[in-house]
C-alpha cells in the first residue's frame, strides 16, 4: 500500500478521525501499513470496547474518534482488516482497513 492508496481509502470514510488523519497524511506525515496479517474487526472491538470502557469507568478522556471506531468495528463483525498508524508531530492515529485496503472501516 502506498501513500495514495491510503488516502483514497481514508477519503472514503467520513469520520471526524478519517478527515484528520487524511489531513494528517497529505501534509506529509509517516505512515506504516502492518500487512503480515490480518485481524478480526469482532476480536479488535472486544478488545477496544473494553479499553473503551474502562477508560470511562475510571474518568480517563478517551482518544477522539475512539468511541465511534468502536461502534464501526461491532458493525463489521468477523470482516478481516488490517492495521495501519499513521503519525505526525501532533498525532498518532489507528486506521482499521477492509482485506482489500481498498477502504477504512474505522479511524481513531
Amino acid at each position: 500500500m502506498n501513500r495514495d492508496d491510503l488516502e483514497s481509502a481514508l477519503a472514503r470514510d467520513d469520520s471526524i478521525s478519517a478527515r484528520a488523519a487524511l489531513t494528517e497524511l497529505r501534509t506529509g506525515a509517516d505512515f506504516r501499513l502492518f500487512h503480515s496479517q490480518t485481524a478480526s474487526a469482532r476480536q479488535l472491538w472486544d478488545t477496544w470496547s473494553h479499553r473503551h470502557q474502562v477508560m470511562l469507568d475510571t474518568r480517563v478522556t478517551p482518544r477522539t474518534g475512539l468511541a465511534e471506531a468502536v461502534g464501526r468495528l461491532h458493525a463489521a463483525g468477523s470482516a478481516r482488516v488490517y492495521l495501519a498508524t499513521i503519525t505526525s508531530s501532533q498525532r498518532r492515529f489507528i486506521v482499521f482497513l477492509s482485506e482489500d485496503l481498498s477502504r477504512s472501516i474505522a479511524c481513531m
